[in-house]
């Protein structure tokens, strides 16, 4: 079954750190470039899913969106068919449903997890 599972999301303090995974299965992870979104709390479903991440295939070249950039690293283990995100220093704001997404061929989404932020 072609699938993205994210864990890792949950409860971490202003300041926190907190590791999100995205297990990919039923297709070659390697060959593909992938992404991390998330969507904050209160946004209708249709509406646009702000892109954090990303990561090529091979793992050399990376960007981050503006308001994570400094503070979430983005990795892959493609022996593991694996996508992480590191959140360091983290903020009210980061608070969200994250998302990976499968980048290229048919649009492939995980199903979330959610990371919440408060003392």
């Amino acid at each position: 079954q072609v699938q993205l599972v994210e864990s890792g999301g949950g409860l971490v303090q202003p300041g926190g750190s907190l590791r999100l995974s995205c297990v990919a299965s039923g297709f070659t992870f390697s060959s593909y470039d992938m992404r991390w979104y998330r969507q904050a709390p209160g946004k209708a479903p249709g509406q646009a899913r702000e892109w954090v991440a990303s990561i090529n295939s091979n793992g050399d070249i990376i960007n981050y969106g503006a308001s994570v950039k400094g503070r979430f690293i983005i990795s892959r283990d493609n022996t593991k068919n694996t996508a992480f995100l590191e959140m360091h220093n983290v903020k009210p704001e980061d608070a969200a449903v994250y998302y990976c997404r499968r980048w290229g061929g048919n649009d492939l989404w995980g199903q979330g997890t959610q990371v919440t932020v408060s003392s």
